[in-house]
């Protein structure tokens, strides 16, 4: 009689073996370990570090998790929305390897690799932020359309030690040694005086796979944004964001800073975005976004006026947590309403200058500390609503009309949170369970927060 495996029974999935041979071509006599990680709710890294002799297994028998790994609040405390975790006993799900995410880790001996989870049954683990992105991308499968989307993230060091208060402050000059006060948009100073920090970010990109473009100081003192390469396939769009956040972090740190996605680190300053980039190819190649015109063709208009229908929806993705909601102030980049414009950014919804093949829609809405994956399925989820109900979205904006606030939009977590557990359409394009365990792991996340006493509460009422 054979044992008993002490596995659950699963299909591997056909990918795995794609994987395989990328790991055998990058398992050099150098490397000691691989980092096998899955990306949860709140777009945080979670996984397991294995001695580089037992990878193999990996590709073999995948590696066992448990699904409330995804589940996750901000903080890593397991909230146990609708039951998941203690409530189930915390059942196992089995991760494998995804291809094309295996990667030296920059100035570690180790390989670092993305995984998805996938049931027994081979279907995706309810709660994942990719999986949910691929159900959106089915739905233009269906009508042989390609989305092709780039992202940009915004982010700030900040000097290592935090102020009297505990808060963070601005970095020191690197050549002067004074802090940094001023706003410099778009200074070549200061990219060169943070020389350092972007050569070490540019060799941890080489290295790990993440194909930065352009990078540019903000409107903030340490504040700076890195675009990513536009992608035809999403999926590997969300991944390089995920790990161009991790590779800022390491080379903050390696140049003597932290860095912070958090949207809003500072009252008083602009806040970080994630803003993407999505024009649609059709089965030709060809950019239906484009009819020879800088507005851009009647899909174009269709698919914004589909960005607009599900952006009340879609707040508590792009803005995950109470911080998040700060940004949104007028004459500050951050969209206040669905107005769209072409060559304006104070409109959520521009159309930037560009060829016709590249004629593209930037949605502005996201903050720094959104979950990549969720975000770009949310923008995509409007894309393919407004191209399939042919939706108009109104004349575009003409002068700045960030200081008109949209009612329509939610701007708190907890009116977004209730828009988004009312939902009609987006949760049709996440996974209905997927949509509601984000939202209820933030709802918890949330109540959490709302216990602590500041010390601000305190100087007031005490």
């Amino acid at each position: 009689m054979n044992k008993a495996s002490p596995l659950p029974s699963f299909a591997r999935p056909a990918f795995v073996d794609a994987a395989r041979a990328q790991f055998e071509a990058l398992a050099a006599a150098d490397v000691e370990c691989i980092d096998a990680v899955i990306v949860d709710i709140s777009g945080t890294m979670r996984g397991k570090r294995l001695p580089i002799a037992d990878a193999p297994r990996l590709f073999e028998t995948g590696m066992q998790l448990p699904r409330s790994v995804y589940l996750m609040d901000v903080k890593g405390e397991m909230v146990n929305p609708f039951g998941r975790g203690f409530g189930d006993g915390d059942p196992d799900g089995t991760a494998w390897p995804v291809p094309g995410t295996i990667s030296r880790v920059w100035g570690e001996p180790r390989l670092q690799l993305l995984a998805t989870m996938r049931n027994e049954d081979g279907a995706p683990t309810a709660g994942e932020p990719r999986a949910a992105l691929e159900l959106v991308l089915d739905r233009f499968a269906d009508h042989r359309l390609t989305p092709v989307v780039a992202l940009e993230l915004e982010f700030y060091l900040v000097d290592c030690a935090r102020d009297a208060s505990g808060a963070p402050q601005p970095p020191l000059d690197p050549r002067s040694g004074l802090r940094e006060k001023d706003n410099a948009v778009y200074s070549i100073e200061d990219l060169d005086r943070y020389a350092v920090f972007h050569a070490a970010l540019n060799e941890a990109a080489r290295v790990q796979n993440v194909p930065v473009s352009a990078a540019s100081s903000e409107y903030a003192p340490g504040q700076f944004e890195i675009n990513l390469h536009h992608q035809s396939d999403a999926r590997r769009a969300a991944d390089h964001a995920v790990f161009l956040r991790q590779i800022v972090k390491v080379a903050a740190r390696a140049a003597g800073f932290e860095a912070t996605f958090m949207a809003k680190p500072y009252p008083d300053r602009i806040g970080s975005g994630l803003h993407i980039h999505a024009s649609i190819l059709d089965a030709t190649g060809r950019n239906i976004f484009d009819d020879g015109t800088p507005e851009g063709s009647e899909s174009l208009r269709h698919a914004i006026g589909g960005l607009q229908a599900l952006m009340p929806e879609s707040m508590a993705l792009f803005a995950p947590s109470l911080n998040s909601y700060r940004r949104f102030e007028p004459d500050m980049f951050a969209p206040v309403n669905r107005r769209w414009g072409v060559n304006n950014r104070s409109a959520g919804l521009r159309i930037p200058v560009s060829p016709g093949e590249a004629r593209r829609v930037e949605h502005r809405a996201a903050g720094a500390d959104a979950n990549p994956y969720f975000a770009l399925a949310a923008v995509l989820a409007g894309l393919h609503h407004g191209l399939e109900h042919k939706l108009d979205p109104g004349p575009a904006a003409v002068g700045n009309v960030s200081r008109e606030p949209d009612t329509a939009l939610p701007f708190s977590l907890a009116d977004a949170l209730a828009r988004l557990k009312d939902a009609k359409v987006l949760p049709s394009y996440l996974g209905e369970e997927t949509a509601a365990l984000y939202g209820e792991t933030k709802r918890l996340e949330a109540q959490r927060f709302a216990k602590i006493i500041s010390p601000a509460e305190y100087e007031w009422y005490l």
